[in-house]
């Protein structure tokens, strides 16, 4: 098998870190460094996008993560250095381990649904956790209208509007409401920011749905994919659908229920 390695440069000891995962990887696999990677050891990398293995090992935090989601369909073995770390499987200290289990092939992929979004009528890059699409102005509500299979659900203004799979269920979209999904589920969560409306409340819609929101002023606001890119928006209207693809996780434990357990703060 030949592995993936991709470490975050702007984490602390980031050389360090990236010289023990490469030993540590070589020693089970051929290894292949992602190009910042590999500047961090003098070596010879090239661009996620490119680089072909049957597995990535992420070295950082959700953030690392999801952009690497954004850039490869490798299966990804995620090991956190961040703060929280939610979505990572281990820590750098079971580096060793992990790679032993892989070898024997003691794990499982964790298939999850993706989000697709469509602004001006061209895809970007689809979503693991969510789409939010947020006034560009603090504390300047916007106006939106949201529709589901052609059907007006509601129209209301707020400061934003999250689209989020079951996986981002338990990050932004938890913060204002969203029930917690099962991560196994094919449903979206619509979940508004800050609504000036009582009755406004999240929705668990089924992902063979196609959602469209209308931005009913003509002002400036963005969309944000997975808290890595923003995209300006002014009067569009957004569609978002389930991907075709989805984010693949290599695990080491099919209890799908540890992360709420562990990880959530109570």
């Amino acid at each position: 098998m030949k592995a993936g390695l991709l470490v975050n440069p702007k984490l602390r000891d980031s050389s360090a870190l990236a010289r023990n995962a490469y030993a540590i990887m070589s020693e089970f696999f051929e290894v292949e460094l992602e190009r910042d990677t590999a500047i961090l050891l003098n070596m010879e990398g090239i661009p996620l996008e490119k680089l072909r293995a049957d597995f990535l090992v992420s070295v950082g935090g959700d953030g690392t993560l999801l952009w690497c989601f954004q850039r490869t369909e490798m299966p990804i073995l995620a090991v956190n250095m961040g703060n929280v770390g939610y979505l990572s499987e281990s820590p750098m200290e079971n580096l060793r381990c992990d790679m032993e289990k892989i070898t024997s092939r003691n794990y499982h992929i964790d298939e999850r649904m993706k989000l697709s979004i469509l602004v001006k009528g061209k895809n970007i890059p689809d979503a693991v956790n969510e789409g939010v699409i947020h006034t560009a102005h603090i504390a300047k509500i916007r106006g939106y209208k949201i529709s589901v299979d052609g059907w007006t659900v509601a129209e209301l203004r707020c400061d934003g509007i999250i689209v989020s799979t079951p996986t981002g269920s338990t990050c932004y979209a938890l913060s204002v409401g969203s029930p917690i999904l099962d991560p196994r589920l094919e449903a979206f969560v619509i979940a508004p920011i800050a609504p000036y409306k009582l009755s406004a409340r999240p929705k668990v819609i089924p992902a063979s749905s196609r959602i469209t929101i209308d931005i009913l002023d003509d002002e400036d606001c963005i969309l944000v994919v997975d808290g890595q890119c923003q995209y300006p928006l002014k009067g569009e209207t957004i569609t978002f659908f389930k991907s075709s693809e989805y984010a693949r996780f290599i695990r080491f434990s099919d209890d799908v229920y540890r992360f709420v357990r562990d990880r959530l703060p109570v």
